[in-house]
């Protein structure tokens, strides 16, 4: 796996590629007028994307009918020397369809303690928590 970053403005603006050429700009967000997602938010948004494939995946293995799918992460962040690591990082899936909830927690729980690589990597060092939602219910 491998990534190319180029600076595309006189300050802080940057595209990311995958070898495939999708990408993504990065930006400083503490800077007004900033035009892409910061590199702390790209950590957020590579546990969602992550985890989320795993969760659909193995309820598409049960059967399951997704008609949406939703995940918010959030990350608490401490100070540690000069840098602002996540100290922990929460995800909330928000199901939609005919869906059982049990399969829907279970798939939550295979993905963060087996499948993430994303989670995996940041263990032992971030705590990263999770909650289900199928229809609205808490699974």
């Amino acid at each position: 796996m491998k990534i190319q970053l180029n600076r595309i403005n006189d300050d802080y603006l940057f595209e990311c590629s995958n070898q495939n050429g999708h990408s993504i700009l990065i930006d400083n967000t503490s800077k007004e007028g900033a035009t892409g997602v910061s590199p702390m938010e790209t950590v957020l948004m590579a546990v969602a994307g992550c985890s989320g494939i795993d969760v659909v995946s193995i309820l598409k293995k049960q059967r399951q009918t997704i008609t949406d799918f939703k995940a918010e992460v959030e990350g608490e962040r401490v100070q540690v020397d000069d840098a602002k690591p996540f100290k922990h990082i929460k995800v909330i899936f928000k199901l939609e369809g005919e869906i059982d909830t049990k399969k829907a927690q279970k798939a939550a729980e295979l993905s963060f303690e087996k499948y993430c690589s994303v989670s995996k990597t940041l263990e032992p060092n971030v705590e990263v928590s999770y909650e289900v939602f199928v229809n609205g219910e808490k699974a």
